[in-house]
């Protein structure tokens, strides 16, 4: 179903769930891949993610109950929520993520007012493409417009962010909502996860394609060892802190200090701090060779990163490693890597456009031959990111 028609939808099925004469708003966040830069972001380090043309879509408008009304196109699950007392119930299942918005915004002090929002996506969820982090932001979005709430958009991210880390209990880095909130239609966003400075890299080579492979299977972060790693990352910082000084964060380590000090550490706390401080120095080299159009260069550091993520942060899995070998085995693939959290999820693999359905074919069968399932593939141009939809829009 394209977009028009899934917006189409949305706002009818909006009138017959909620009736009211009033139009609902209706707004969208895109899901993201991150091309390089895996487990930095929470270390204070370098990402170069962009948005996807998959989405979280929302129609939402206020009501006089003083609820949040939570219903969705694609889940049966639908909440009916005091204003003056928003809880966390793991039955509400997705409704959470914009549930936990909803009260930050209200803890922060927004005048929060009841509303009905009525959400439809097509990001998988549970494949790394950030589908909770999409419901965030566009719930965000929705319930600042229909409250009448002045926020600018560079708070959107924190607040969402904070949701998910205090309210959810995923502890997740900036990353995903920054870029959800920021991108921009052809562009990769380099952002720096300690100062939030960010710039925008042109992603518009005709001659390569980012193919997006789904394996299928899910993972949930809450329930993974993505904790694990995470304070594993710290208490490397606080061991390192004994011969470096009042260093903040594993990106005050640079790769000439580390090999001086690594004996210091538990054997996978190593692991674990070398995988970040070299994805962090891919990230900045794959920085300029995107600026410079070096897409065969790039596709090696990719090919580095997966690497380091299954053996030294030791966060991919049997699915993901299949489909990264059965790629890099094509002719054409400059690069294949496992993109988000792992455990799980999606690779992403930069090929020659000549060489798309070959791809396709190759992983599918090698996959087919390994798990007995198909999986599934996304050919993805850097999007826009979240915003409202105006009235009008058909395309």
């Amino acid at each position: 179903m394209d977009r028009a028609q899934r917006i189409k939808n949305l706002r009818e099925t909006f009138a017959v769930l909620f009736g009211g004469r009033a139009k609902p708003r209706v707004f969208a966040a895109p899901g993201r891949v991150n091309l390089i830069g895996e487990h930095t972001d929470y270390n204070g380090g370098f990402v170069l993610p962009m948005c996807i043309d998959r989405d979280i879509l929302v129609a939402a408008a206020p009501n006089k109950l003083n609820l949040l009304r939570l219903r969705s196109l694609d889940d049966a699950t639908a909440v009916d929520c005091p204003v003056a007392d928003i809880q966390y119930t793991p039955a509400n299942g997705w409704a959470n993520y914009p549930l936990g918005v909803a009260h930050v915004l209200r803890q922060c002090g927004y005048p929060l007012v009841g509303g009905d929002l009525l959400f439809s996506g097509n990001v998988p969820v549970g494949a790394g493409l950030s589908s909770s982090a999409a419901l965030e932001v566009a719930g965000c979005l929705a319930l600042a417009a229909i409250g009448g709430i002045d926020l600018r958009r560079e708070e959107v991210p924190f607040l969402c962010c904070e949701a998910e880390n205090t309210f959810v209990g995923v502890p997740c880095g900036i990353m995903d909502q920054f870029v959800i909130t920021h991108g921009r239609r052809g562009q990769v966003v380099f952002l720096d996860c300690r100062s939030m400075q960010f710039a925008y890299l042109p992603w518009d080579n005709p001659d390569y394609v980012l193919v997006i492979t789904d394996s299928g299977k899910r993972r949930r972060l809450v329930d993974s060892a993505y904790d694990e790693r995470k304070k594993q990352c710290a208490e490397g910082v606080d061991c390192l802190r004994r011969y470096l000084g009042d260093i903040r964060q594993l990106r005050d380590v640079t790769l000439r200090q580390f090999p001086k000090y690594r004996s210091a550490l538990p054997a996978d706390v190593q692991k674990r701090c070398e995988h970040v401080l070299r994805e962090n120095d891919r990230v900045l080299r794959a920085k300029e060779l995107l600026r410079q159009k070096m897409f065969r260069q790039f596709g090696a550091l990719m090919n580095e990163s997966h690497c380091s993520l299954r053996d030294l942060y030791e966060v991919s899995c049997p699915e993901l490693d299949t489909i990264v070998e059965a790629s890099l085995a094509v002719p054409g693939v400059l690069g294949s890597r496992m993109t988000g959290a792992g455990f799980g999820g999606c690779t992403v693999t930069l090929v020659e456009r000549s060489s798309v359905d070959e791809l396709m074919e190759t992983v599918a069968g090698e996959y087919g031959k390994r798990f007995v399932r198909s999986p599934e593939f996304y050919l993805c141009n850097a999007e826009q990111g979240a915003g409202e939809i105006a009235l009008d829009e058909t395309v």
